[in-house]
C-alpha cells in the first residue's frame, strides 16, 4: 500500500481524511506505516498539506536550442528545501530515425515552398533543418542516443505565500536560462509520488533530448567544491553533491586538519589513504597511537614500530644520494645543519658555544669515515652516535657534552640510535609508529623519522603523501617545528604532499611556525571543534558565526573542508568495506576482533 493510499479513506475533490488514531486505538496495532506516515493529508489543486508542511510540485516543459554545461547547479545550490527526480527513458534508435525522416521531409518542403513563393529565407526554418540533419547524422553513427526525459521538483514550505517565493526565486533562474516550467495543476499528488525515491514516473511529461544536452544535467555537481578528477573526500552537506578533490591539482599538495578528540579526524585521513593508494601514490604515515597497524597490514603495507627495544633502527648519520642539481658539499653541510638540531633537541637546547662545537664534531666524525665536502661518500659506511660520542669527548671542552650524550650510546636509550639503519621503505604504503616510545623520547624520534622519510622522498621523486599525524609533538620544540615547515615548503619540487593532523589547536598555533604551515597547506579540514579553541579557528579562517557554531555542533565526521579560496560544510562517508578497515571505535574494534576469532575457531 503507498502513502497516498494509506492515508487516504477516500479522495474528494479539494480534501481528504486521514486514518484517525482512534482507528487505530481500536485495531490495537501500530505499525512502521503508522509512523512513517504524517498525521494528515490535503490535496489541492496547486499544492499539497503533507502534516505541517506545504508542498508544490513542478515539471519543466521547455528547453532552449543549446544547454550550457552545469546550467542546473544554481537549482541544486539554491539554499532551500526541495526535491527533484529526472526520469531517463531510452527511444530505440531505429525508431525515432523513422520519425526523423518524415520530419527531415517536412522542414524541406517548407523550405522549397518558401523559394518557390519568392518569400524571403527563414532562418528558424533552416537552423531546425541543420539542426535534425546533424543529429540524424549522430544517431545513425551511434555517436548519440535519444531519450525521453522527464525533470520534476517539489518544493516545501510553512505558509502559501513562502512557497510562492521560492516558486518566483525558482522560476526567475530558469527562465533566465531559456528553460521554462509550470506547476503540476490538480496533479499535485502525482508530482509528489514522482518526486519520492520510488523511481514511478506518474505526471509523464517530457521532453526529449539527445545524450550532450541530457549530460549537463548531472545532479551531483556543485560549484563550490567538485572537480572532475581526485577523490572522494565526502558529501556537500548544503546540497548533497560529491566533494571530489585531488589535491595534486593545486598549488601545493599539503593539508592540514585541526579536529578534537573523538571527532573522526584519523578517520577521514584513513579514508583518503585508502582511496589515495588506488591512484598510483605512495603514502608514508608517522603514527603516534599504533592507529595505523591495521590499515598497513589490510593493504600489503609495511609497518615499522620505533621504539627502544624495537627491531628497527635509524642511523641519523645516514646521507642521502646527491641529486643531480645538487654537489656533495652541499649534501654533506646541509646533514651537519639537520644533526645540529637533533643534538640540540637530545640535549635540551645548546649555547652558541657548544652549538659551534657540535658542528665541527659532527665534520670530524664523518672525516674519520672518509667523508668530506670534495669526497664521493654513495658507498661509504655512516658514522653511528657512538663515534660522534668519542670524537667530541677528544675537543676541548666536548667533555660534558659527551657525558650527556652517554645515556643515548650506553644507557637504557642505547638502543634507539645507536645502530646502523635496518628500515627498508619498499611498499607503496609505510607506517612508522612512536606509540610505544616514551613522551621525552617522541619528538626525537619524530625528528629522526621525518630526516629518513626526507632523504627516501629525495632519492627517487614520485608522488607521495607524507601523513604526520598528532602534528603538535612536532610543534613542541623549534627545531621539529622548523623542518616540518621546511617539508611543506620545499615538498612540491619532489611531487611529495603534506598531510599535517593534530587535536591540539593551542599548541599549534602559539608556535610561531603555525600559521606558516596552515598558509602553506592547500587543503584545510575542520572538524567538530571544542568551545575552548573555536574563537581562535574563527579567527585564524575568517569562519562566520554560522560555521562557528556548525563546528560546534557537528557530529563525527563532520565539518568545514576548504580547498583555496573556496569552503564547503562536509560530511565523510565510507563505504562498510572501508569502515570495517579504518574505524578506530574500541566496540567496533573489539566486534571485528570477536568475529575474526569466532571464524577462525569455526575453520
Amino acid at each position: 500500500m503507498g502513502l497516498f493510499d494509506f492515508l487516504k479513506k477516500k479522495e474528494v475533490a479539494g480534501a481528504s481524511t486521514a486514518i484517525m488514531p482512534q482507528e487505530m486505538y481500536k485495531a490495537a496495532t501500530l505499525e512502521l506505516r503508522d509512523i512513517l506516515a504524517p498525521s494528515a493529508l490535503k490535496v489541492s489543486p496547486r499544492s499539497l498539506n503533507l502534516g505541517d508542511k506545504i508542498l508544490r510540485s513542478f515539471f519543466v516543459i521547455s528547453y532552449p536550442r543549446f544547454l550550457a554545461e552545469s546550467w542546473f547547479s544554481p537549482i541544486i545550490n539554491l539554499d532551500q528545501v526541495f526535491d527533484i527526480s529526472i526520469f531517463i527513458h531510452p527511444i530505440e534508435t531505429a525508431s525515432i530515425l523513422r520519425t526523423f525522416q518524415k520530419k527531415v521531409a517536412e522542414v524541406q518542403s517548407q523550405i522549397q515552398m518558401r523559394e518557390e513563393k519568392g518569400l524571403v529565407r527563414d532562418p528558424m526554418l533552416d537552423v531546425a533543418y541543420q539542426d535534425l540533419e546533424n543529429l540524424r547524422d549522430q544517431l545513425q553513427q551511434a555517436q548519440e542516443k535519444l531519450f525521453d526525459v522527464g525533470l520534476y521538483m517539489t518544493i516545501y514550505g510553512q505558509t502559501e505565500a513562502e512557497l510562492d517565493r521560492i516558486e518566483t526565486e525558482i522560476k526567475s533562474v530558469l527562465e533566465a536560462k531559456l528553460v521554462y516550467v509550470k506547476p503540476a495543476l490538480f496533479q499535485q499528488e502525482q508530482g509528489f509520488r514522482s518526486t519520492l525515491p520510488l523511481a514511478n514516473d506518474e505526471l509523464n511529461v517530457h521532453s526529449k533530448l539527445n545524450s550532450t544536452p541530457l549530460s549537463s544535467l548531472f545532479p551531483f555537481v556543485s560549484f563550490d567544491l567538485t572537480s572532475d578528477k581526485g577523490i572522494l573526500y565526502g558529501i556537500n552537506r548544503h546540497n548533497s553533491s560529491l566533494v571530489l578533490f585531488d589535491r595534486f591539482s593545486l598549488e601545493n599538495y599539503n593539508s592540514i586538519t585541526f579536529a578534537k578528540s573523538g571527532s573522526g579526524k584519523s578517520y577521514n585521513t584513513k579514508l583518503e589513504i585508502i582511496r589515495t593508494l588506488m591512484f598510483d601514490t605512495e603514502v608514508i604515515v608517522i603514527d603516534p597511537e599504533r592507529e595505523y597497524e591495521y590499515l598497513a597490514e589490510a593493504t600489503g603495507g609495511r609497518y615499522f614500530n620505533i621504539s627502544l627495544n624495537s627491531e628497527h633502527h635509524i642511523n641519523p648519520f645516514d646521507l642521502p644520494p646527491v641529486a643531480e642539481d645538487e654537489s656533495p658539499a652541499q649534501v654533506l653541510r646541509s646533514n651537519i645543519i639537520n644533526l645540529v638540531g637533533l643534538f640540540r633537541i637530545m640535549m635540551g637546547g645548546l649555547s652558541p658555544e657548544e652549538d659551534a662545537l657540535i658542528d665541527r664534531a659532527i665534520s670530524e666524525t664523518y672525516a674519520l669515515k672518509d667523508i668530506t665536502p670534495d669526497a664521493d661518500f654513495s658507498k661509504l659506511d655512516a658514522p653511528l652516535l657512538s663515534d660522534f660520542e668519542l670524537v667530541l669527548a677528544g675537543l676541548e671542552g666536548g667533555e660534558s657534552l659527551a657525558q650527556r650524550l652517554t645515556k643515548y650510546t650506553k644507557g637504557t636509550w642505547s638502543g634507539f640510535i645507536n645502530s646502523p639503519t635496518n628500515v627498508d621503505m619498499n611498499k607503496k604504503f609505510i607506517v612508522f609508529s612512536v606509540r610505544d616510545m616514551e613522551d621525552e623520547l617522541k619528538p626525537i624520534a619524530m625528528y629522526i623519522v621525518m630526516h629518513y622519510i626526507w632523504n627516501a622522498i629525495r632519492r627517487n621523486v614520485r608522488r607521495r603523501l607524507l601523513v604526520i599525524d598528532e602534528a603538535w609533538w612536532m610543534m613542541k620544540s623549534e627545531d621539529t617545528a622548523s623542518f616540518l615547515l621546511s617539508l611543506a615548503k620545499r615538498g612540491r619540487k619532489y611531487y611529495l604532499g603534506l598531510a599535517t593532523i593534530t587535536q591540539d589547536v593551542d599548541d599549534f598555533l602559539k608556535s610561531p611556525y603555525g600559521m606558516p604551515i596552515i598558509t602553506n597547506s592547500s587543503i584545510q579540514i575542520l572538524l567538530k571543534q571544542s568551545p575552548s579553541s573555536i574563537d581562535k579557528l574563527q579567527q585564524v579562517f575568517n569562519l562566520t558565526d554560522e560555521e562557528k557554531y556548525l563546528l560546534l555542533e557537528s557530529s563525527v565526521g563532520e565539518g568545514i573542508f576548504f580547498a583555496g579560496i573556496k569552503h564547503v560544510a562536509i560530511k565523510i562517508i565510507a563505504s562498510y568495506t572501508e569502515d570495517q578497515i579504518i574505524t578506530s571505535d574500541p566496540s567496533q574494534i573489539l566486534a571485528i576482533k570477536k568475529a575474526k576469532e569466532e571464524f577462525n575457531l569455526n575453520k
